[in-house]
């Protein structure tokens, strides 16, 4: 367990202007304070919670919509051949279903493909450009990749196939400029109000613009397609605020009363149909069965599953997938096991505020999720790298503070690919340059990551009351959902708590259960991952808590339970 430093968001907040707030609205002051570190006042308060369908933005501000529209419906007319290029991820996987979807049902001649990851890698390829040129593809419109692929929408282009690009990766400098049309929200010259939409929501914004176009009832487009959009827009871990808020709220609802055979079939087999569903059931129940698809197999599977109109081969291609699921698991325990080993033995470990791992054959589906939790293990941005025949393929992840696409960026001259954001990214290298982009990767880092930027933190929304630690107050808290990043469940720490009692539980005692005495009575709490502690605390200790409000659901009944994010001696 890392040491984290306890952050209060709320220091700027005056107690008369959350106390007035909370009189205003007939709110709780810690409701109040959530809303105002989220920098909402009483005037926004009311739209925030309701998540008013008047925060959709038209799609038509976005750039290039027009001429993406206006080709479109020319390739309708002439009944060109189209065909959807997606991604192997959730993001990717869903754009493509959807927008395959629509055309389909408009009678298009339309087909999708998504690259092998392990054959192909990320993005456009010429490999996949020729072979879709010989299948008769005049019109290539790309979803959640493509915006950096200047080469290959110039081949296409060549070839005689129009490509239009949709994707909501950073851009680099120059734009694929032969593409007919290019519609990013991170386009340097992007008017478009809202840059925070993933891949499938830019995609959305495609469909429904064709749907206004075709004088289409946009509603009844937004409510069929808000379930999956919201799936690959959890899975993307994008910021849930802004539009992205409305479009995860509403999909929620959907998903919950879904009609899909797909995913009545994905949530069956995750669980998720026993459960309250909100974005943390699809992140980690239903979002991780898809993503197996493209991590061990090929991503059509999970295409095929949520494109099927038949509920028996539903599920049988979720039990497929569930299978892959456990089998990435296991492949992802080896290679963290590997990983582990490595730094054990790298001497230089503490000196280098980038781990960088390489191993040859190591599972490309499955490093960037080892490499998300050696970051998170070891708080340091960390890059694993699978290598085959001298060429090396990387997944990153990254810590708050140190922009990975940036860092890559500088080390351009080391890579001859790479693209992603600012806190996951992925690369292609030349073994023999490996040692080289180590090196300039940490010296970049030594620039940017300064000694309190490399200690986790607590990001507390504001301290309270025992008192205010009531099932009341977890239900409003409840009502600012979907949780995510940009919206996170809110934190809030009680001090000079007292530990009545300790235990752990779980396979290999991995969770901690506590109860603690306070002033108003006992408060129930577990800790997920946090059985280590048990080491560090004893009952009767006076300790600081910092935790989210939670309501634990038992035998049909429900109660109150604090889920810690830290724990430390009360000073």
């Amino acid at each position: 367990m890392i040491d984290k430093i306890w952050r209060y968001k709320d220091t700027k907040i005056s107690d008369a202007v959350a106390v007035k707030m909370s009189r205003d609205l007939k709110i709780p002051r810690i409701i109040a304070k959530v809303l105002l570190n989220r920098g909402i006042n009483s005037d926004g308060a009311m739209d925030f919670i309701k998540k008013s369908m008047q925060g959709v933005i038209n799609p038509m501000l976005l750039t290039d919509m027009d001429k993406a529209v206006n080709r479109i419906l020319l390739a309708l007319k002439n009944n060109e051949q189209i065909t959807v290029y997606g991604d192997y991820d959730v993001d990717g996987i869903t754009s493509t279903a959807m927008v395959y979807e629509f055309l389909k049902e408009h009678g298009a001649n339309v087909s999708y493909y998504i690259p092998a990851r392990a054959d192909e890698g990320y993005g456009i390829n010429i490999m996949a450009v020729n072979k879709l040129r010989k299948s008769g593809t005049k019109l290539l419109i790309t979803v959640d990749c493509g915006i950096t692929a200047i080469g290959e929408v110039e081949f296409a282009r060549l070839q005689g196939m129009d490509v239009i690009i949709t994707d909501h990766h950073t851009c680099k400098e120059r734009l694929p400029e032969a593409a007919a049309a290019i519609i990013n929200p991170k386009r340097p010259d992007s008017d478009y109000p809202f840059d925070a939409l993933a891949g499938v929501g830019v995609a959305f914004k495609l469909i429904l613009a064709l749907t206004m176009a075709l004088k289409e009832s946009t509603n009844e487009c937004f409510s069929k397609y808000v379930d999956i959009v919201a799936i690959g827009t959890i899975a993307d871990v994008v910021s849930l605020t802004g539009e992205n808020r409305i479009i995860v709220d509403r999909g929620l609802i959907s998903l919950k009363n879904t009609q899909r055979p797909g995913l009545i079939a994905i949530k069956e087999v995750s669980g998720a149909d026993q459960k309250p569903i909100n974005a943390t059931v699809v992140a980690f129940a239903i979002a991780p069965r898809l993503n197996a698809a493209g991590r061990l197999g090929t991503a059509t599977t999970a295409v095929e599953l949520l494109l099927t109109k038949d509920i028996d081969r539903a599920r049988e291609i979720a039990a497929e997938l569930d299978n892959e699921n456990r089998e990435r698991q296991e492949t992802e325990q080896e290679i963290f096991a590997e990983a582990l080993d490595m730094i054990s033995k790298d001497a230089n470990f503490d000196k280098k505020k980038v781990i960088v791992l390489a191993h040859e054959d190591w599972h490309g589906g499955v490093i960037g999720i080892v490499a998300s939790r050696l970051c998170e293990r070891y708080y340091k941005p960390c890059i694993l790298i699978s290598h085959s025949n001298g060429i090396g393929k990387g997944s990153g992840r990254s810590i708050k503070g140190f922009n990975l696409f940036d860092a890559l960026s500088y080390c351009e001259d080391c890579l001859t690919e790479f693209g992603g954001h600012s806190v996951a990214a992925g690369l292609n290298v030349n073994m023999s340059d490996l040692d080289r982009f180590i090196t300039k990767i940490n010296k970049y880092a030594d620039g940017v990551l300064t000694p309190d930027l490399m200690v986790p933190s607590v990001d507390i929304d504001c301290k309270i009351s025992p008192d205010e630690a009531t099932l009341e107050n977890a239900r409003l808290i409840s009502s600012l959902e979907p949780f995510g990043m940009g919206n996170e469940k809110p934190i809030f720490s009680l001090e000079g708590v007292t530990v009545s009692d300790i235990a752990t539980i779980g396979n290999d005692n991995k969770h901690l259960r506590m109860r603690f005495m306070t002033s108003s009575g006992v408060l129930n709490a577990i800790g997920f991952g946090f059985g280590a502690a048990a080491e560090k605390f004893k009952v009767s200790d006076c300790v600081d808590v910092a935790f989210t409000l939670d309501i634990n659901n038992y035998n049909n009944k429900n109660y109150l339970q604090l889920v810690i994010k830290d724990i430390k001696c009360s000073e």
